[in-house]
């Protein structure tokens, strides 16, 4: 066995490799992908890592000091609605997109007979937030909008759909969604862009405002808006491209309107919208985010007309797993930002990270990390099973059970590690002391960009609520009792039999729940439901924690029932005086093992304080 990573043998985290340091996300994804994927993917995320954590991380500062600036109209008053990005985003761009971060999904890579599973663009999106979490919003998008043209659009859409999962950057496009409004926000039904058909022109026009639009010059956006005669509410909205350019005027019908050689579009060019402004944000700088007034703009429907809403749904389920795969990957690089500080910075005559309180700290944090990624890749699995089946055509119970389930664990992902990725975040910096609340290191621009993601594809008590929606609707808990049983059910090492009974009796009290909500009325539901939310992810990831730990129990090491001990004991156990006088030391047995990733034999496991005893684990300190 090795003695897991010294972290000490580096300077900080960077020029280094994140696929390589990043244990968790190798193991999930080797259960995630099946064998003959994961052999042909292993060597690209290892290469993939080491661009990210060098030249795309180098970049990644340059452009937080120096983001991209809006010039909407040029030296003779004349519209152009041009966004001047600096060099490095753009070969941070190239980089990305020609690694297959959309195409290897969409596109068959080369060395294989069919795309990759979204996944593994979610694993690649995960492993650029330990870069620039900012620039994984336009590649979260791009993917976004075109799994929605692959599903609903017709042949006039082809070009854009080939151009979104170009894996030539020089043929290729990104996407956006513009979705909120100013007087809206989250209640999508009051939209009031609308859409009206030009006879003359033969095409759709917009007109109206959208507030908030990142990556607000792509030339593949999407946009809700209202035909005339159209219903109120959500029922009535269709979905529209809006190209960046007036495909007409430039005889192309997909222009990319951001090429750093050739500037800006030429006046009569730009389609008929008015970039206003950029929003002036706390964070996600790489990414221009800005106010778009349509005044006659040019768009092609997508699909059906007032089937938007749900269309748009089909993108927010992988904009919602984007944004908690961007969490993980935050709170990947904190973590091991924090992991090397601690074992370099010496403070008392001994490094930081010999300390007690540091260990529980360090313990805790890559707990909640391990439990993130666990969660997250395993609905990105059944949203992988999903897709693929509505590709070739499958369907049957198997089917509708991973989409019932799917519908519940994606809006509970999002919420949750969102808030994870803040917390992890803010507790880096302080780890970094007076250091880490400055520019010049790495937790800043990561706690400044993390603040962004619990806002971003719905708040929490908007994921609350779908959560209600997709149980109510879905029957969503049924397939989520199964599971969860099933997992259960499979634990059958005696070291995880505490630890199992406390699950169990968690999960029949979730059961009673969700029955005593169903008997209540709808204020009631909603008062709870972020609890249950958070409730659900607790319980279901204890499950998939124990499941994984049996498995390396099975194979010789006990390092994941280490960390399903401690996330168990952290969430769902609450002792007397806090666990102060119960004499439990698991921080400082466990650390060499679910910090620097040292495998532990099982047979030593019971020895550890705090396995295999109940009453002895704690909440951690932090909480």
């Amino acid at each position: 066995m090795d003695d897991g990573i010294d972290y000490g043998r580096y300077e900080e985290g960077r020029s280094v490799n994140y696929w390589s340091l990043d244990r968790t996300l190798q193991r999930e994804l080797r259960r995630t992908y099946a064998d003959e994927e994961f052999e042909w993917a292993e060597p690209r995320l290892e290469a993939f890592g080491e661009t990210v954590g060098h030249t795309i991380a180098d970049n990644a500062d340059y452009v937080d000091d120096h983001g991209p600036e809006l010039e909407p109209y040029d030296k003779h008053g004349e519209v152009q609605n041009f966004v001047r990005y600096p060099a490095e985003q753009f070969e941070n761009e190239r980089l990305a997109y020609e690694a297959g971060i959309v195409a290897d999904s969409f596109q068959v890579p080369p060395g294989r007979d069919e795309p990759m599973p979204l996944s593994h663009n979610l694993a690649m999106q995960y492993l650029l937030c330990y870069a620039d979490p900012g620039f994984d919003c336009p590649v979260a998008m791009t993917a976004g909008a075109a799994l929605v043209l692959e599903k609903f659009g017709d042949e006039s859409l082809e070009p854009y759909l080939k151009a979104l999962t170009s894996r030539d950057y020089d043929d290729l496009i990104e996407g956006a969604m513009f979705l909120t409004e100013k007087q809206g926000g989250s209640d999508v039904g009051a939209n009031e862009t609308r859409a009206e058909y030009d006879h003359d022109a033969e095409c759709w026009r917009l007109y109206g405002e959208k507030w908030f639009c990142s990556n607000v010059d792509a030339e593949g956006t999407l946009a809700l808006a209202r035909a005339e005669d159209a219903p109120d509410g959500t029922d009535g909205l269709s979905m529209f491209l809006v190209p960046h350019a007036d495909p007409e005027k430039t005889g192309d019908p997909v222009t990319k309107g951001d090429l750093l050689e050739d500037g800006p579009l030429a006046p009569d060019e730009v389609n008929d919208q008015l970039y206003r402004r950029l929003k002036d944000k706390l964070g996600t700088i790489s990414v221009p985010t800005g106010e778009v007034e349509f005044t006659g703009a040019k768009a092609i429907l997508v699909g059906e007309e007032e089937n938007g809403f749900r269309q748009m749904a089909e993108m927010l389920n992988l904009e919602r797993l984007s944004n908690a795969a961007a969490s993980c990957g935050i709170m990947g690089r904190v973590l091991l930002e924090s992991k090397i500080y601690a074992a370099n910075r010496e403070a008392f005559g001994k490094s930081i990270d010999q300390h007690p309180l540091m260990r529980a700290d360090l313990v805790d944090m890559a707990v909640d990390h391990e439990a993130a990624a666990m969660y997250v890749f395993e609905a990105a699995r059944l949203l992988s099973k999903r897709e693929r089946a509505k590709r070739t055509a499958e369907d049957g119970d198997e089917a509708d059970d991973v989409y019932r389930l799917m519908r519940l664990l994606i809006p509970i992902a999002k919420l949750r590690t969102a808030r994870m990725a803040v917390d992890t975040a803010s507790y880096g910096m302080e780890v970094h002391g007076g250091n880490g609340y400055v520019n010049d290191f790495v937790t800043n621009p990561m706690l400044r960009d993390a603040q962004v993601l619990p806002i971003w594809e719905g708040t929490e008590n908007v994921l609350s609520l779908d959560v209600l929606r997709a149980l109510e609707r879905e029957d969503a808990h049924e397939p989520l009792q199964e599971v969860i049983e099933g997992r259960l059910e499979s634990i059958s090492h005696p070291v995880l039999a505490e630890t199992v009974e406390t699950v169990e009796s968690e999960y029949h009290d979730l059961m009673g729940a969700l029955a005593t909500l169903v008997g209540e009325d709808d204020e009631y539901a909603q008062l709870s439901a972020k609890r249950l939310a958070h409730y659900i992810f607790d319980v279901f990831t204890a499950a998939l924690l124990l499941d994984r730990a049996q498995e390396g129990l099975e194979n010789g090491n006990g390092r994941t029932a280490l960390v399903a001990v401690r996330f168990v004991a952290n969430e769902l156990e609450y002792p007397e005086s806090r666990g102060i006088t119960d004499g439990e030391r698991f921080a400082l047995e466990a650390f060499d093992s679910i910090v620097r990733y040292a495998p532990v034999d099982p047979e030593r496991l019971s020895k550890v304080d705090g396995v295999g005893n109940a009453s002895d684990r704690i909440r951690g300190d932090r909480r």
